[in-house]
């Protein structure tokens, strides 16, 4: 399942954010539609620590489920498991269920290693959304590949040993998309963004095939990235007690759209805003960053840690509008301290210089990225010192 490397795509259109032409990546140079869709929702907080932010419920997210992003679980199992070697590819049916955006089956993947220790990775891969449709992935994928830390055969993988939870990326909608659609207005639906019950249905089988994980590394890159995120409180429900380390590789968005209302329009469009609480007001800022988003959720849960990783110059981010690299860079530098600031003892960074973007399955426009070093330390070794507890897991930049 080697993905082979292309130019990276030129898109240009979304008509939510006025007129701009974008280049994009992912993990190998394409994932164009993905990144911007990102800026346009991610960043930073306003800097007020009000009682939106800090105070804990005493069931942790319980507003996002009484909003209802729990629906779909328990909802959906899969007509079909096949085995090949260590993996498990799960293949559910159609109808109201499951689903990829062409309408084809969704399947993920499971990896029993034997360890109580489990990951569940979410891919990334595009955006679909009125004006910009593109997903690098459409109809799905089987199996895991051998990529990055996903790679059980990578020296000095910390991950190499754990259970494995595999979600592919078919929906375009950041894994929590659920609307389906006519694109082309011939009165005919053709396009499913089925990603809550795609993602649901996967977290089912996580429960199912493994209920008791001694610990929980809920990781995901680019679109994925920001799913892990919205994945935090679906996975805290299936596992209520159980410790969650996120990494979230550059699911990222800090160039300001200048609109809150810009931002809730990209979910609303997905039928994904009840994954914002209402009682939080600077969730979603004046300026359409989620940096008050991050920081809600670890004043939910205090048994969740957060790493976040980004190239300072993302190629992705800076050529998206009229950022430029140094723009770009400040305002990573700055929200994630902010971020940082609020919760020290549960969310660090690190921030590499160069234009590259993701590192947990080597990167896009770059090779061997988990090598890349920030600080002198490299992004596997960062990466290994969150897992085992280390005090040397700070945050690190160059």
């Amino acid at each position: 399942m080697k993905r082979q490397n292309i130019p990276s795509a030129l898109l240009a259109g979304f008509p939510c954010a006025g007129q701009f032409i974008q280049r994009f990546g992912h993990y190998n140079l394409r994932h164009a539609a993905t990144v911007a869709c990102l800026v346009l929702i991610a960043g930073c907080s306003s800097g007020n620590n009000s009682s939106d932010n800090t105070q804990a419920a005493v069931t942790p997210f319980q507003e996002l489920y009484d909003q209802g992003i729990d629906r779909y679980l328990g909802k959906y199992s899969p007509m079909l498991n096949e085995t090949e070697g260590d993996v498990v590819t799960h293949t559910f049916g159609g109808g109201d269920g499951p689903l990829c955006l062409n309408g084809g089956e969704y399947r993920m993947a499971t990896r029993d290693k034997g360890s109580s220790e489990l990951l569940i990775f979410l891919v990334g891969g595009g955006v679909c959304y009125p004006g910009v449709c593109f997903v690098e992935y459409p109809d799905g994928e089987r199996g895991i590949p051998a990529l990055g830390v996903l790679d059980t055969a990578l020296p000095g993988n910390p991950l190499a040993s754990w259970t494995t939870v595999y979600l592919p990326y078919c929906d375009g909608g950041f894994h929590i998309s659920d609307a389906d659609s006519d694109s082309n207005g011939d009165g005919q639906i053709d396009r499913y963004q089925r990603g809550l019950r795609n993602l649901s249905a996967a977290l089912d089988v996580a429960v199912a095939t493994f209920p008791s994980p001694s610990r929980i590394v809920l990781a995901g890159q680019s679109a994925g990235g920001l799913g892990a995120s919205f994945a935090l409180p679906l996975v805290r429900k299936l596992y209520p007690d159980v410790p969650i380390d996120v990494i979230n590789d550059s699911g990222l968005g800090l160039i300001a759209t200048g609109s809150a209302q810009i931002t809730r329009s990209l979910f609303d469009e997905w039928n994904a805003g009840a994954f914002f609480p209402a009682s939080c007001s600077t969730c979603i800022t004046a300026d359409g960053y989620l940096t008050g988003y991050h920081k809600w959720q670890l004043g939910q849960d205090s048994n969740v840690r957060l790493g976040m990783l980004s190239f300072k110059q993302d190629f992705n981010f800076a050529n998206f509008l009229f950022a430029s690299a140094e723009q770009f860079e400040k305002s990573l530098v700055e929200e994630l301290s902010e971020l940082e600031d609020s919760y020290p003892d549960q969310m660090h960074s690190f921030l590499a210089n160069g234009t590259a973007h993701t590192f947990l399955l080597n990167g896009i426009a770059i090779e061997n990225a988990l090598q890349v070093e920030a600080g002198g330390v490299s992004a596997i070794d960062w990466v290994s010192a969150m897992l085992s507890g280390s005090p040397d897991w700070v945050s690190t930049s160059d």
